[in-house]
């Protein structure tokens, strides 16, 4: 990814505007996190850029780091877990995380799911070259 995660941060900003909603609006975001030093480094500081103090306020977690990289499949799978986060108000934790790097200091839900009221979740997928898509999934109330 390029320094700052300057596609990342373009592909965020321009899912939210595309759903027409302010950055503040999100709760949870579902990481491309691959936890590899260099990617989860730049996706932190797209996030930080994207969303300024309020990337202190969100939820991040990672599942890949339960489901492994499904490659072709990971965005669609990723896409339900945000649906589901959505619907019962709970995020999956970052399993594994032990040791984060000083540059990734943002709430990436250690270990453990989270009771979390979430109306707006965002699902990063980042691919090599700047293959980059970000989706945003908003609660269903009737």
């Amino acid at each position: 990814p390029p320094p700052g995660g300057a596609g990342g941060a373009l592909s965020m900003l321009n899912a939210i505007n595309d759903a027409s909603i302010k950055p503040e609006d999100i709760n949870y975001i579902n990481a491309h996190g691959t936890s590899t030093e260099l990617n989860d480094k730049e996706e932190t500081a797209a996030i930080k850029s994207v969303f300024g103090q309020h990337a202190y306020k969100l939820a991040i977690s990672s599942t890949k780091s339960m489901t492994g990289h499904m490659l072709g499949g990971t965005g669609a799978v990723e896409a339900i877990v945000c649906a589901l986060s959505c619907r019962d108000d709970v995020v999956h934790p970052t399993r594994n995380l032990e040791n984060p790097s000083p540059d990734c200091d943002l709430d990436y839900v250690p270990k453990v799911k989270r009771n979390l009221t979430v109306n707006y979740a965002l699902s990063n997928s980042f691919g090599f070259g700047g293959h980059n898509a970000t989706i945003i999934v908003k609660k269903y109330n009737p």
